[in-house]
């Protein structure tokens, strides 16, 4: 599948999580754009009303694009846990309520396993970028990471529910893990580089 180049000169994040534009901010260092966000164009946050990972990030960088005339980059990513039912999943984020309290999601995560009673700890972080242009030309890229869920939290790096996560191979959760490694490993990286490779060298 051929995908379009992008050589406009900015390109705007259809995000307002501050954790994830950071991140993806830092994955385009050195390129010869602008960066910039939906806050900075002051976009409210449009609902998320798709049914997967893929259907909401292409509808936040849809809005995004429109408002802007743009092209926009979102992400939609969250935590599945086989043991329920993939939950949370597409609503991570609203685990975390309207404060974006993610202590109250991981022990939310915490309490439905000991509810459901399952030993299987599994879990993995889904990450789909979506970029899209103004005219509707559209792309879409996936990255997983699998791992284990441990309790209780460990570390105060990342965001979300980085502390009780400890991907296959390593020891640290991604709350312990320096930021620019958990960068170099993770779903969002693991999705980053095909959206470089397909759209950006």
């Amino acid at each position: 599948m051929s995908y379009r180049r992008f050589s406009e000169d900015e390109l705007v994040l259809a995000s307002h999580n501050q954790g994830k534009l950071r991140e993806i901010s830092a994955l385009f260092d050195g390129r010869p754009f602008r960066v910039t966000s939906a806050q900075d164009y002051a976009l409210p946050e449009p609902e998320e009303t798709e049914s997967t990972f893929s259907g909401n990030a292409l509808l936040k960088a849809r809005a995004t694009a429109i408002a802007t005339g743009k092209p926009a980059l979102a992400d939609d990513s969250g935590l599945v846990v086989p043991a329920l039912n993939g939950a949370p999943g597409i609503y991570s984020a609203r685990w975390a309520g309207p404060d974006k309290d993610f202590i109250l999601a991981m022990q939310k995560v915490n309490s439905s396993l000991a509810a459901v009673q399952s030993d299987d700890r599994s879990a993995h972080f889904i990450c789909v970028l979506a970029l899209v242009w103004p005219d509707g030309n559209e792309a879409v890229f996936e990255g997983r990471i699998d791992g284990q869920l441990v309790w209780p939290p460990r570390g105060h790096n990342g965001f979300g529910y980085d502390p009780i996560f400890i991907a296959d191979g390593y020891e640290m959760t991604f709350g312990e893990m320096d930021p620019q490694e958990k960068l170099a490993i993770g779903h969002r990286a693991r999705a980053f580089e095909q959206l470089v490779a397909a759209c950006f060298s």
